[in-house]
């Protein structure tokens, strides 16, 4: 279209009806106008009317299609914000029913020990290269919690120690860990060992009591808790259930393998004990 406005014809024509207008328009303004210079003057303007006509549309057509993309565009940022929103009320009602969860297990947890200070924490991350399962907690300092604090589940069996802890979070060894060690007895025998981690057994999740005596009578389904001995760990905290009792390689005592109460591995929400 812009390049017929550049040619040769479009500007005789222009010409052809500039000089027929001022023809028009003298004949008009001395009474002499005839129906023969009106139909020529329809003639030469029919073909720039139709010029006119078809720019008009494309611009009316090109404005139509700007209007309506910007309305869609409008549009999309309306529910690109209402998304936004709705996914953060989701991540609101997850926090708000997480925490919900926790306050019921702490009631809990405070009735069966109202001696006891607990600071509920949740797991924030882990190593995925550490085959023991330790993690981090987003409790700190800041919340009281401190080395060698005892780590329990949501219904009360142990867990771990913190090893390490700043302002705002702390790591956990799990009682998988060959270094964790916390003074325990078999409840029905009370027959006392040491809980250990095992490099045998951590891939299964399980830990051992080593220090048994040789004839043992602990056996498969007895539970393990804590003595209190050392004073890191109070006394009485659940461990888990014996699977096997085994003979340690010196021949001079035994151990038993322990399916903990709660996987460290999975475990999303836990309780520090900072007094007892």
């Amino acid at each position: 279209m812009k390049d017929f406005f550049d040619t040769w014809k479009f500007k005789i024509l222009v010409a052809v009806a500039v000089f027929l207008v001022g023809i028009m328009a003298y004949a008009g303004a001395n009474g002499r106008l005839t129906a023969a210079p009106q139909e020529l003057l329809g003639v030469v303007l029919m073909p720039l009317q139709k010029v006119t006509s078809a720019l008009s549309g494309g611009i009316g057509s090109v404005w139509e299609k700007y209007t309506s993309i910007d309305e869609v565009m409008e549009q999309n940022e309306q529910l690109e914000a209402e998304n936004a929103e709705l996914r953060q009320q989701i991540v609101d009602y997850d926090r708000i029913k997480a925490e919900n969860e926790a306050y019921k297990a702490l009631a809990r947890i405070q009735d069966s020990n109202t001696e006891a200070s607990y600071i509920s924490a949740f797991v924030i991350g882990r190593d995925p290269l550490d085959e023991f399962g330790g993690f981090t907690l987003d409790c700190g300092t800041v919340n009281g919690a401190a080395v060698n604090d005892a780590v329990i589940s949501d219904k009360g069996y142990l867990i771990g120690m913190v090893v390490e802890a700043d302002t705002t979070s702390c790591k956990v060894m799990t009682i998988l860990h060959p270094s964790f060690s916390a003074a325990g007895v078999v409840s029905r025998t009370r027959e006392n060992g040491i809980i250990n981690g095992s490099t045998d057994y951590a891939g299964d999740g399980l830990c051992v009591l080593t220090n048994l005596e040789r004839a043992t009578e602990t056996k498969m389904g007895d539970q393990v808790i804590t003595t209190g001995l050392g004073g890191v760990f109070p006394a009485n905290l659940l461990v888990g259930t014996v699977q096997e009792v085994v003979p340690e390689q010196s021949g001079k005592s035994s151990s038993a393998v322990i399916l903990p109460g709660a996987d460290p591995r999975t475990v999303k929400h836990v309780f520090i004990i900072t007094e007892y």
